[in-house]
Order: C-alpha cells, then structure tokens, then sequence
C-alpha cells in the first residue's frame, strides 16, 4: 500500500510538471515571435531606405531623429484608429515622407484620393512627394488638378510638419500648390509655365517669406531665359527691413541678385537642404551669366552632398543632366 501511493505520488507530480510545461511553452514561443515581427516592423519603417538617382548614384535616407519617429508613431496609429479620417490621411503621409518612405507617402495618398478624389491637399502632397522622387510629369498632373479644386475658394493657412523656431506657419494651400507646380515646370525646363505659376505663387501671400521664396525663382527663370532687364523687375519687392521667419536662405539669394550683398557673404558649405537653395543660386548665377565651366563645378558639389531630395539638390541635378551628360 505504500509502495503504491509512492507510485501514485510520483505519477501525480508528473502529470502536473509536463502540464505546466504544455502550458508555458506556446505562450514562450508566441512572444518571442511576436516581438520578432515587431522588431522587423520597426526596423523596416525606420531604417536607411535607398533611391537611385537618374544620375545612376545609390543615394541613402539619413535614420530620423528619435522626435521623427515618435510623430510618425502617433500619426500611424491616429490613421489606424479613424483611416477614413482625412487628417489622418494627410499626416500620416506626410510623417512617413518625413522618414524617407517617400513611395509609402504617395501610395497613402492615392487610397486616400479613392475616399476623397476632389481633396487638393491630397494632390498637393502627393505631387510634392512625385518630386522627390523625379517623377515631375506626375507632379504636374497632381497640381493642375489641384489648381482646379481650389479655384474659387478660400485660401487656408498649411502647418508646417517641421515648424520653424518661433513655431509660425509661413505657408498657404494655394501657395504651396503654385509653388511646387512652378518648381516642376522649371525641373522640365518649361519656364514659361514656371514663371506663371510662381507669379500667382507670389499673389498669394504677403508674408515676407512667401515674397522672397517666389521671388527667387522668378528671378533665375527670366535670367534663364534671357530677360535680364525682366529679371530685374522681379526684385522690386525685396528691401532690407524684411521681416523673415524661415527663409532665409532665399531672401540672402534675392539681396545678393539685387547687388545688396556680396556672393562671399552667400557662401555656405553645411550640407542642409537650404544650404543646398544657396549653392544652387549661386551655381544658376554663373550658368546665365556665361561661366558654364563653375556651374558645372557648384552642380557638382552639390550632388555630393547628403540632402538629395532638396530643391536645390533635384535642380542641380536636373540643370547637370541636361547641360552637361551626354
């Protein structure tokens, strides 16, 4: 009888021991696969994305600060909770741009054109982020469309996704969507349409920032063509007391065209997306003005650099192609 409740015993605490063991290890082996797939997910949404440039140069997304992520965080989950929400649409795109997902950006904006296929602010990001990836033709389709919803509507303030220091917005809807349209016209070397849309660019605002910014480009694109007298005439606006929030970069271009200030007080050499602006003026600057050898010279410190989705970066690199490739 003892020999047989020892046996008993012995079967007991088995029994228990491989049922506890049945029961811990799915539950093991689920959470090491789940934080796997998270740790895949994360590290494919935030690490180096790639772009290979018309160039034929393999140029890299720097990784986003610590803040990027976390607002794409939120924006990606605030889509998922109301994905039908237009602002959520919106910024979610937007913030997935901001991280280099600039092909995730534009496919986020087209399934939202399918729930709002007469939103512009859909058109206007989506055709800025065709941009960034040197698709121009589509960018200008997006803004001719976008052009035609606004037209005769009430302009609105755009927060900016990248605030500036004192955290005021510079830019408009209308503004923005002149303004990228005109830059992909100028990227195809149509400048007649690019300087009709940065003149409407500019009659949108009278902000200083939005004066200088239209201004510039006015400016390079009658020096472009020829009109220098017409080139000039676009200065008009510029004086010395402007009150600048965010451009800098452009008002110092616009001052430096005018003969307010010298080229070696322009110079700059910091790799950031308005230090490329700069470069680029100053490149342009000698391109109209004869000196094609320097020109190709500045393009080509340019494309050395790290901001390759810049304006000042995409127009040097669209000004190298044509100019000088074969």
């Amino acid at each position: 009888m003892k020999l047989q409740s020892i046996l008993f015993l012995f079967l007991l605490i088995s029994f228990f021991s491989i049922s506890c063991q049945n029961e811990k290890k799915p539950q093991v082996k689920v959470d090491k696969k789940t934080e796997k797939q998270d740790q895949k997910i994360e590290l494919k949404e935030t690490s180096n994305k790639f772009f290979t440039s018309p160039l034929g140069k393999k140029l890299t997304v720097a990784p986003p600060s610590e803040r990027m992520v976390k607002l794409y965080e939120k924006a990606k989950q605030d889509f998922f909770n109301h994905p039908k929400d237009l602002e959520n649409i919106i910024w979610y795109g937007r913030r997935t741009a901001y991280l280099g997902g600039y092909d995730d950006a534009i496919k986020i904006y087209s399934d939202g054109l399918k729930i709002f296929p007469n939103e512009p602010r859909l058109y206007r990001h989506r055709g800025h982020r065709y941009i960034s990836i040197r698709k121009f033709d589509e960018a200008i389709a997006d803004y001719v469309k976008a052009v035609k919803l606004i037209e005769g509507k009430d302009n609105q303030v755009e927060q900016d996704g990248l605030p500036n220091e004192l955290n005021i917005p510079i830019s408009t809807l209308h503004g923005n969507i002149w303004y990228h349209l005109g830059l992909a016209y100028y990227l195809k070397n149509d400048f007649e349409k690019a300087f009709s849309a940065y003149l409407n660019c500019r009659d949108t605002g009278t902000n200083d920032d939005n004066i200088v910014s239209s201004t510039h480009w006015l400016f390079m694109i009658q020096s472009r063509l020829g009109n220098h007298e017409l080139a000039k005439k676009q200065l008009d606006p510029i004086r010395d007391d402007m009150k600048i929030i965010e451009n800098h970069s452009y008002y110092h271009l616009c001052k430096f065209y005018k003969k307010m200030i010298s080229m070696n007080e322009l110079m700059t050499d910091d790799g950031t997306p308005a230090g490329d602006a700069v470069k680029y003026g100053i490149a342009n600057w000698h391109f109209y003005n004869g000196d094609g050898e320097q020109a190709k010279l500045n393009y080509e410190s340019i494309l050395e650099g790290k901001s390759w989705s810049s304006f000042g970066y995409v127009a040097a690199e669209a000004d190298y192609l044509k100019h000088f490739v074969d």
